[in-house]
């Protein structure tokens, strides 16, 4: 009797997350990549999860976690050496940071961490805009979204790396 709805059940499959399923299963497939192109992929840190953090001395001390990762078999394919500068594109933006090679990606993968890119005119944060790092945000596309939830689509970026 406490259930609202017509049939006096709760569904938990509503048509709208249902629909997003089927549309998710027909899109599995990674889009077939572009010569050259990589995913960008996110990653946070226990001391980075968020930008604020970047601002407190305890919390940025240690080495740097600003880095790009890719795997060592895309760098070779590109050129680029690990520790090298270079410029990270997507449809929407560019940025520039170091690489490091990492075999805990897969190949075609690229991971960037988010929470970075204090240097910006405006940033009130002294500490933090003295800390080493690209914005994330810089290579996403405020317009993508995911289906279904209407969240920012933040990963799966398509970008190009190449030596500065």
């Amino acid at each position: 009797s406490r259930l609202q709805t017509a049939d006096h059940r709760i569904d938990c499959a509503p048509e709208l997350l249902r629909a997003e399923l089927r549309r998710f299963l027909a899109e599995a497939r990674p889009p077939a990549a572009i010569d050259g192109e990589l995913r960008l992929v996110g990653r946070r840190e226990l001391r980075n999860n968020n930008s604020w953090m970047h601002n407190a001395a305890r919390l940025v001390k240690g080495k740097p976690r600003h880095h790009l990762l890719m795997h060592p078999t895309d760098l070779q394919a590109r050129g680029i050496a690990s520790g090298e500068r270079v410029r990270v594109a997507s449809s929407t933006g560019q940025v520039e940071t170091e690489v490091l090679a990492s075999e805990d990606l897969m190949p075609g993968v690229a991971c960037l961490p988010h929470g970075f890119g204090h240097d910006r005119e405006g940033v009130r944060m002294q500490r933090a805009s003295a800390v080493a790092g690209a914005s994330y945000n810089d290579l996403s596309d405020a317009n993508a979204l995911e289906g279904g939830c209407g969240n920012a689509a933040l990963n799966g970026i398509a970008i190009r790396v190449e030596r500065i």
